[in-house]
Parts: structure tokens; C-alpha cells; sequence
């Protein structure tokens, strides 16, 4: 179909908001400073010419604005990522105007249908995820979606990967929780690609680097956000401020403060690896002062995110956010209405890479029923980003013009419906009910959490995802079973 000429879009913020809000950030930058952990991140910032001065016991180094300018300039504005059989086609290109879905991270619990409850995941539970994740037609991208429990914590983070390579061609993101996995986790991809240099050039997966609010990185972060830069992986920002609580209380005062932190990574980023991508990206909250909590389906939250993809944007850097998640703890009527919402937001916004299909509770559960749910949101949004247009082949209602249109049956024998009715019409699945209330009846009178279960229950049973080819699978088995046994485990419940 032709491109709309009016594509949906939202911003929260005028023009004028935007340029204060990134001025200040680099205010913030040259006169506040960041507190960096990583030695060789904080010599990168001083060999560069940045100093560093005591602030409250801590080294801060200070950032020029004009190296974060410069930092700005070297780093892509479009980033391509491959799925892991096809290196042909990007399956997610991350730039202005496109838009890509993936569930959520490191999810503690997971949501059981049959058991009507939540628990801590275990191996099974993340392969049935995976594998229902692959057969979505709007999941775009696998995540580390969970942490299996049946493991032991210091390889949680590779073994997510494993399992997320063995059961899916999608691309994931991922992360790492100890600065000795990274290369282990690298070293699982190059076996997929064959060498580090087509890893660069085709990459397989995202790693997710987290400033700590406010104005922090960690040793494990910036390390992993440098090594990313290094072997040229994508790495996404996920700066978390909480208003009021870690950040300052206004929507725009976190928006700022995000601004700051994000702009401190992509410098270093920039320092470890000039061109190197990087994606401007976020997991803020408006920290819910009677509750202690940090609601993702706030429209506060939803708010700071927006207005943050908006910043990105203007800086012309790829964007991602956690939106489409509930604070819900089932996939009931609070998690339709928050992922819905949470989704429709940031897809208008424009965020290239939108996380949180799937999840529940604070982006702390994952839910196969509420990621079967979310993949027809996903899909809804699609058809909204498209917009309306004059499709090729019709002439604007050039039905009206001619022939007898009284006749009952014209619009639906009209050559023009036969030839675009299925672009112009999103077809949901099984999940979405527009049966009439007879029919409904007949099927059972299923809610949609019900159908939904039906639906994970048939593709965990029908859907094969393609296979590793057997040498590639023998050598990641290889890795993990050698990670396993350092751990004193003899064989990892994959097995």
C-alpha cells in the first residue's frame, strides 16, 4: 500500500520544552557530573578531557556539552537487527517511522493459568514462552523474558539467552547480571554467526545497560555497555527514574533527569566505540507515593515515557520504552486496559522498539495468556500506524459512481472490496470475539483470558519453531553445559 500522508502521531511536549529539557540536561552533565564505577569507563571520560571533581565523597566527572554533541553525531540513527537463521533481511530495522514489539525482561514470577496463580518460572515455563513468543505474528523480537529458578542465580543470565536462541529464529534482547557472563553470552552469538566480524555487521541480539538513578553507572553496567560498543552489539538505555523517589517529582523534571543519564551513556558508548549504536531508550515510573510502588500502567509513567521517545527522537537516535504492561497481577479487564493504552501511547509516539507484551505486576511477571492478548493489541496498533490512505486501485469510493449499489449485494461482489479489503481490514485471531451472541454461546461463552489460554495451549502443542542447525546446537549446548558444571550443576534442566 501507498504511504499515508498523515501518519498518527503523538507529542506531549512543544518545541520549546524539548530544546530546555535537553539543555538542561547538559547542564546537569557539565556542572553535576555523573558518578562512574567502572575504571575503565571513567578513564575513557578523562582521557577525553572531562574532569572530575568530589561531590558528597564521590567522584563525579564532569561532561562537556560539546563532546556529547559530537557523541550525538557519531552515533547511528538507524540500527538493523537480524533474526538468528536469516541474515538476508533485517526482521527489525530501528529508525524514524518504524515501529517493533518484544516482551519485556527478567521477570521473578510467572503468571500459572491452570494453577490460577503466580510463581517463580522455571526452564519449562521460559521454553513455552519462547516458543508461543515465535509463533505471534506482531512479536517482533523474543526477550530474556523471565528468570528460571531451577538454576543457579550466576548463570540465569546465560542460560535466558540459551534457552531464547535453541527455541526461536526472532531476535532477542537480553542482558547480563555478572560482568563474566557478557563474553559468554557474546561467544553463544558468534557460534549462531560463525565469527565476531558478521556479529558487527549482522546483529543477533540487544543488550539492555541501566543507569542507576540519579546519575549513576555501575561497575556491571558501564562494563557491559563498553563491551557492546567494542563487538558493535546494540545496547538499549534503560534509565529508571522514579519521580519523587529517585528523580525529581514533575514528569518533566524525570524526563530531564533521564535525559542526563542517557546522554552520559551515549557518550561513553561513543568513546568506547566511535559509530557504535546505541538506542535511546527508558523504564522510568511515577513512583506512587501511597502505595510505595512503581506503577507501569500509570498514565504518568506512560507520560514520562512518551515524552522521552520524544527527546530521542529529536536527537535522532533509535528509541525504545517499557510500555503495554499492567500493574495487574492476572490478565484480566486492568490488564487489557493498560497494555492497550500503554501500547497505543507509545506506538504514537513513534518509540521504535515498544517492551512489555506479556507483562504483569511492576514488570515483574510474565503471562503466556496476557502475550497472546498483547500480540492483538500489537497488531491493532499496526493497522492504526498505517493511517488512512487512497490504496492503489481505488479511486475514492468509485463504487458510489457506478453501476446499482441498491441492489444488497454490490460492496461486497465490488471488485474493489475482493482486491483490498484484507489490507485495509486488520483480522484478528481467535482471541478477539465478534461472534454474535449465539454463536459465542455455542463456543462455550468464553471469556478472553479463557481464549487465550485455548490459544498458548494449541501453539505450545502445534508450533515447532525452525531448529539449530545440529553442529551450532551441539557447540551452544557445549558452552552452557561447561557454565553449568563451574556451577556444580551435572545437568541443566534443559536436558
Amino acid at each position: 500500500m501507498t504511504k499515508p500522508k498523515q501518519v498518527p502521531n503523538l507529542s506531549l511536549l512543544d518545541e520549546e520544552m524539548v530544546d530546555k529539557i535537553i539543555d538542561r540536561a547538559l547542564d546537569i552533565l557539565e556542572q553535576t557530573g555523573v558518578y562512574v564505577e567502572n575504571a575503565e569507563g571513567k578513564k575513557l571520560l578523562t582521557d577525553a578531557g572531562m574532569k572530575v571533581e568530589k561531590r558528597h565523597g564521590k567522584d563525579m566527572v564532569l561532561i562537556d556539552r560539546g563532546l556529547v554533541e559530537e557523541s550525538i553525531e557519531t552515533a547511528p540513527s538507524s540500527i538493523s537487527i537480524y533474526g538468528r537463521d536469516n541474515t538476508e533481511e533485517p526482521a527489525m530495522i530501528l529508525e524514524d517511522g518504524r515501529v517493533h514489539f518484544d516482551p519485556g525482561s527478567a521477570a521473578v514470577y510467572y503468571y500459572d493459568y491452570e494453577e490460577d496463580g503466580i510463581r517463580e518460572p522455571v526452564t519449562k515455563d521460559f521454553r513455552n514462552f519462547v516458543r508461543v513468543a515465535d509463533a505471534l505474528p506482531h512479536i517482533d523480537a523474543q526477550s530474556t523474558a523471565m528468570i528460571p529458578s531451577d538454576v543457579p542465580k550466576d548463570i540465569g543470565d546465560l542460560y535466558r539467552l540459551f534457552l531464547a536462541l535453541r527455541n526461536s529464529s526472532k531476535p532477542v534482547v537480553t542482558g547480563t547480571f555478572n560482568k563474566s557472563s557478557f563474553e559468554v553470552m557474546k561467544d553463544m552469538q558468534v557460534a549462531i554467526r560463525g565469527d565476531e566480524e558478521t556479529l558487527a555487521e549482522k546483529p543477533l541480539t540487544i543488550f539492555s545497560v541501566c543507569p542507576s538513578p540519579p546519575l549513576k553507572w555501575s561497575d556491571l553496567t558501564c562494563h557491559d555497555l563498553i563491551e557492546c560498543a567494542k563487538h558493535g552489539i546494540p545496547a538499549e538505555f534503560i534509565s529508571m527514574p522514579m519521580t519523587g523517589s529517585s528523580a525529581p517529582v514533575t514528569l518533566a523534571g524525570a524526563v530531564t533527569q533521564h535525559t542526563a543519564e542517557t546522554l552520559s551513556g551515549v557518550v561513553i558508548g561513543q568513546l568506547a566505540n566511535s559509530g557504535a549504536p546505541l538506542i535511546y531508550g527508558g523504564s522510568p515510573t511515577a513512583f506512587d507515593m501511597s502505595k510505595g510502588t512503581t506503577p507501569m500502567g500509570a498514565v504518568e509513567t506512560m507520560m514520562i515515557d512518551s515524552a522521552y521517545v520524544q527527546i530521542g527522537k529529536r536527537l535522532d537516535l533509535p528509541t525504545q520504552a517499557y510500555m503495554g504492561l499492567s500493574d495487574s497481577k492476572v490478565p484480566d479487564s486492568q490488564s487489557g486496559l493498560e497494555a492497550a493504552m500503554g501500547t497505543m501511547m507509545a506506538a504514537l509516539s513513534g518509540t521504535n522498539l515498544i517492551a512489555g507484551p506479556g507483562m504483569l505486576a511492576f514488570e515483574n511477571c510474565q503471562s503466556m495468556e496476557k502475550l497472546v492478548i498483547d500480540d492483538e493489541i500489537c497488531g491493532m496498533t499496526k493497522r492504526l500506524l498505517r493511517g488512512i490512505s487512497n490504496p492503489e486501485g481505488d479511486d475514492l469510493a468509485g463504487d458510489l459512481l457506478e453501476g446499482d449499489i441498491y441492489d444488497g449485494t454490490h460492496f461486497l461482489t465490488s471488485p474493489t472490496t475482493v482486491k483490498l479489503f484484507k489490507e485495509e481490514l486488520y483480522s484478528p485471531s481467535e482471541i478477539i470475539d465478534r461472534d454474535e451472541k449465539d454463536v459465542w454461546e455455542e463456543k462455550g461463552s468464553l471469556t478472553a483470558e479463557e481464549r487465550a489460554h485455548k490459544k498458548v495451549k494449541r501453539l505450545i502443542e502445534e508450533h515447532t519453531p525452525e531448529p539449530l542447525p545440529t553442529e551450532v546446537n551441539k557447540e551452544l549446548e557445549k558452552i552452557m553445559d561447561a557454565q553449568g558444571k563451574k556451577q556444580g550443576f551435572g545437568t541443566l534442566p534443559y536436558k
